[in-house]
Formats: structure tokens, C-alpha cells, sequence
């Protein structure tokens, strides 16, 4: 392949000045000069972006977990695992932030589109959608000379304008909305048909015999192969479902966990976080946040209530291990083809485990006979108790901004990784995915996009981290934020500043030390003053920075605040 000189760009660029547009000059720029960056030493990598959907920071087996995970685990051990690795509490806000690299309350998703409150509607940053602030990284992708393919949940617009089609992806197999059916059947929350897109078509139906975590996985692998001979880069965001609720398999993966929970959820969480500070995911005197106290002893149970319980959570994992199985599928395709040693392998979740708490306000709960859940037409979810076992130690789960709704398992491994099996303590966010992907592909981030301003990308490249040429990325003065549904936080160093609305918190600023308490449980606020004015202080400019406004009312607080 012959590279464009520096001179010819020039030349380019003068000549398409007098002809052209200068969005379409900003674009002719981006398209010659970032391959000129990436490919310059090597070839440029491929880049493959995972993310499981209500994943719990202890939900794999290379984090603790008794579910077998072992293809996911297989990347751990040749990269890296980090434990400090921040995401939103909520789906749509940390894709949003994953997709921009800046603060979802920039983005458009300062609130989930389905619970956007009334002081919020129509406010810049409260669209509900993927806004034209922002640019979505796969858009920079594609203009350097990048395949981008994407399949599984979008959660960010349902109209065209929205869908990934606009926003960078040459090909996709897309549910457009926050969840449902992982059948053909396109059955939503509360019986809505749901809208899904293949290569920025509407999709009237899916195929007989469609399951979310197989056909998603078969459709990146398909779109690969479809452009694999031509050399070119390719970046694949394989966006599963799984394991969000309703818990839904193919009937040879129903059985799969049978028997393995009849031991009850206070055991198998006290053997996780047994095996967690073993493996170095949390330190050997970590602390654990008790049991919340709606949630019955299991000895308690009667035996029906057990089996139920036990049932669900049954589910629960053999959704983990299939969505691992198809994860392992695509790794040994990009192997056969000689593409797994050029390739950049990001996995994460996007929040906490569910706990139950907010799609049961709108959701049916399941009543079919327990012999056929897991199966089409069923709405099968697990509660708090279980969702305490995939938060591990820490405090709550998805929805609130307490550790066990934000903080979760991130694992980087291959090109670029340098350090197999090691686990990085570095601090690290979501908004560090897209600036460590175009890092990776030697794409710069611009100050314009087709012509208008864009938010300055606020996330920080992970390269150093994974190279080894540095521990962290971030100072001891860094900060980051989080709000949404009234609820808000600030970390700093070990520092966590975190408000609660009642009933789950007490509606009031806390102040906690997480290096030697991580399960929130030690309000420092009365004897460090100091620190929580400082972190106070904090928050009112993240606030100001990302224009913030706090819901007037919440799905999950008794009164927001």
C-alpha cells in the first residue's frame, strides 16, 4: 500500500478548498491523515468492543465468579484486568459516555430517555438521544479508513437520524430500544413490537430461530468476512443483550446451571468475594456491605421459595457462560484468520447488576409455570438478592450511584497489552474508551465535525496503563461525576463523595474512603469536614461543567432531591 505524502495532503487539501465544502475539507483531512498516523510503524489494529448488558462487577470467573466464563477469562490472562473501572448506573447514559467521551449529561442522555423528569424535557443535554454535541468515535473510525460493524443494543434514539447507520456503522443488527426479547418474537418491556435496524434498514421481522447472543455474535463474524480480503482495518462493537432481563435461552442451555444455587445467595456471595481478594480484585480486608434488609435469610425460605429463587439465578448464569461460549466463537474465527494478533479486545458491562427496582415498576412479573421459564414468552429477573451477589462486596447495584451500581469489570488484552494476567489498580471510566480506541488507531480526536463545534472528549487513553510505561493515567487531584434520578456522586483519589435519596441512602451528602472501606459503610463527613467541603465544592462544578439538573422526580427515590 502507498501512503499519501505530507506534500500531496497539502496538495489535496488547497485543491479541494477551492472546490469544496469545509465540512467535506475537514473529512478529505481526516481521511489521509489518520492512516498516515496508524499506519506509519505497523499495520493499524483491529479493534473488537464488547460489552455485556446488567453484568455485575463479580459475574466472571476471572473476577470471582463460580459461572464459567472461560473464554472471557482467556483474554484476562494475556491482558489486563482493571478494578477501579467506572461506568453510569443506568444503560443508556454509559453508552452514551462510551460512544462520545464526554459526560452523558453533555451527550443527550443526562437522563434516561424513559425517565427523563419533567424539569428536565427539552434541555440541552436531556434529548434522550446521541446529540450533535458530540461525535461518535466510530464516525472518526470510519473516515480513517475503518470497516465499522456493530450488532446488538443501541439504547440511544429511535428515530434514523439516531440509529448507528448515522453515527459511523457501515453495517449493523440493531435492537433500538433498552431491552426485551432475546427470541424472534421482538416482544418488548410491556408488550410493544421493538424496533430493530439491520445496515440502517427497519427490520419487519427476525429470522425463525433468532436468539440475541447467537445471532449477534454470527452477524460480526459475517460482517468480518465479508470484507476480510481487502487489508482494510476493522472496528466491531458486538453490543450483547445478555444477561439483561427476561432471562431467555435455547432450550440445550436451560439446564445448563441446575442444582448449582440450591446453597442460596449468602454462601455463594461469600465464597465470590472469598475468591476476589484470592485473585487480587479487591484487597484481602475488604470490607462487605450486609445483606439489605427487605431481602429474607434463605434458611427462612420456604423449600418452593427456594427453588424459585434458585431457578432464577440458574438462568441468570447460563446466560453469562452462553454469552462467553459466542465471545469464544469469535475469538477462534479471528484466529483461524490470522486477525486475533492485530486485534484490540475491550470488554466491560455498561452498569451494576439489576436489582429489580426499576423495570419492575413498568415490567410484568413473570407467572408462568416454573418449567417453562427461560424460555419464549417468559419474563423471567432475579431481585436484589441475587444482584447483591453479582455486586460482590459493595453497596447496592444497578441504578444508584453507590459502588456496586457504577464500578465494573473492564478487561484490555491484545495488540498493544504489554503484562498477561497482571490486575491494574488505575482509576478509570467509560469516557476512556473511545480516546484509548483512537489512540490505538492513531485517529485524532478534532475540534469540529462536518462543520460544527463538538464537546471537547474528556476521557483519557488507557495506553499507558497497558503498555506498562505507567500506573495510571490520572493524578491524585482528578475527579470524576455521576447524577442521575437525584442521585449524584464524586470520586477523588480514594476519595467518594455520594448522596442516596431515600429509602436507599439518607438523602444527604456521605463521605467515604474507599481504600479501606469500598462497601461504603464509614460516613467520614463529621470527622473530614475539610474533605467533604472540598468534594462539596466538587460537585457543584461538575454541575456547572456538564450542566447538570438534578431530576424533580425519580423512579427510584421516595422524593428526589
Amino acid at each position: 500500500m502507498l501512503l499519501p505524502t505530507i506534500e500531496s495532503i497539502r496538495n489535496l487539501a488547497d485543491l479541494a478548498l477551492k472546490k469544496r465544502p469545509v465540512a467535506m475539507v475537514s473529512a478529505i483531512a481526516l481521511s489521509f491523515l489518520a492512516p498516515v498516523t496508524g499506519f506509519s510503524q505497523q499495520p493499524a489494529p483491529n479493534i473488537v468492543l464488547i460489552v455485556a448488558d446488567d453484568a455485575g462487577f463479580a459475574d466472571l470467573g476471572s473476577f470471582g465468579s463460580e459461572i464459567s466464563t472461560p473464554n472471557i477469562d482467556a483474554l484476562a490472562s494475556v491482558g489486563v484486568r482493571f478494578n477501579n473501572f467506572y461506568v453510569g448506573p443506568t444503560c443508556s447514559p454509559t453508552r452514551s459516555m462510551m460512544f462520545s467521551g464526554t459526560d452523558n449529561h453533555i451527550a443527550g442522555l443526562g437522563n434516561m430517555a424513559e425517565f427523563t423528569a419533567s424539569n428536565q424535557k427539552g434541555k440541552p443535554g436531556y434529548e434522550g438521544h446521541l446529540n450533535d454535541r458530540v461525535v461518535a468515535f466510530p464516525q472518526l473510525l470510519k473516515i480513517a479508513g475503518y470497516h465499522t460493524y456493530m450488532a446488538g443494543k443501541w439504547h440511544m434514539g429511535e428515530e434514523p437520524a439516531h440509529w448507528p447507520a448515522a453515527r459511523g456503522f457501515d453495517r449493523d443488527l440493531t435492537l433500538m430500544p433498552g431491552g426485551g426479547s432475546h427470541f424472534e418474537d421482538m416482544w418488548g418491556h410491556k408488550g410493544e413490537k421493538q424496533l430493530y435496524t439491520q445496515n440502517g434498514k427497519k427490520l419487519e421481522a427476525l429470522p425463525p430461530g433468532f436468539h440475541s447472543t447467537i445471532n449477534y455474535t454470527q452477524s460480526i463474524i459475517g460482517n468480518i468476512e465479508e470484507n476480510r480480503a481487502d487489508g482494510k482495518p476493522f472496528f466491531a462493537y458486538l453490543a450483547f443483550q445478555a444477561p439483561h432481563d427476561p432471562f431467555q435461552l435455547p432450550d440445550n442451555w436451560l439446564d445448563k446451571y441446575k442444582g448449582r444455587y440450591d446453597q442460596g445467595y449468602e454462601k455463594v456471595r461469600a465464597a465470590r468475594i472469598e475468591r476476589m481478594k484470592q485473585l487480587g480484585i479487591i484487597s484481602k480486608t475488604a470490607n462487605t456491605f450486609p445483606k439489605l434488609p427487605n431481602i429474607p435469610a434463605w434458611d427462612s425460605l420456604s423449600p418452593e421459595e427456594k427453588r424459585q429463587s434458585a431457578r432464577r439465578m440458574e438462568l441468570f448464569a447460563a446466560m453469562m457462560e452462553q454469552m462467553d461460549s459466542k465471545i469464544g466463537e469469535l475469538v477462534r474465527y479471528l484466529k483461524a484468520n490470522n486477525l486475533y494478533d492485530n486485534t484490540l479486545f475491550i470488554f466491560f458491562s455498561d452498569n451494576g447488576p439489576e436489582g429489580n427496582l426499576l423495570w419492575s415498576l413498568g415490567a410484568p412479573w413473570d407467572s408462568s409455570k416454573i418449567e417453562n421459564w427461560g424460555r419464549k414468552g417468559t419474563f423471567i429477573q432475579y431481585g436484589p438478592a441475587w444482584a447483591q451477589v453479582g455486586a460482590g462486596p459493595f453497596r447496592m447495584f444497578k441504578g444508584f450511584h453507590s459502588e456496586g451500581g457504577i464500578r465494573a469489570p473492564l478487561i484490555v488484552a491484545g495488540r498493544g497489552v504489554n503484562g498477561s494476567g497482571r490486575v491494574s489498580e488505575a482509576l478509570a471510566h467509560v469516557m476512556d474508551i473511545p480516546a484509548t480506541i483512537l489512540n490505538a488507531a492513531g485517529v485524532t480526536y478534532p475540534e469540529t465535525f462536518m462543520g460544527r463545534p463538538i464537546a471537547p472528549i474528556q476521557g483519557k487513553t488507557l495506553a499507558p496503563v497497558l503498555d506498562r510505561s505507567r500506573p495510571t493515567v490520572r493524578t491524585p487531584s482528578d475527579w470524576l461525576g455521576w447524577e442521575i434520578f437525584g442521585n449524584r456522586a464524586i470520586r477523588q483519589n480514594n476519595w467518594k463523595l455520594l448522596w442516596l435519596c431515600k429509602p436507599a441512602g439518607p438523602g444527604d451528602w456521605q463521605l467515604f474512603d474507599l481504600k479501606t472501606d469500598p462497601a461504603e459503610l464509614n460516613d467520614l463527613s463529621a470527622a473530614k469536614p475539610k474533605v467533604k467541603a472540598r468534594m462539596i465544592g466538587l460537585w457543584n462544578e461538575y454541575v456547572k461543567k456538564n450542566n447538570v439538573i438534578p431530576a424533580s422526580e425519580s423512579p427510584i427515590c421516595a422524593k428526589a432531591g
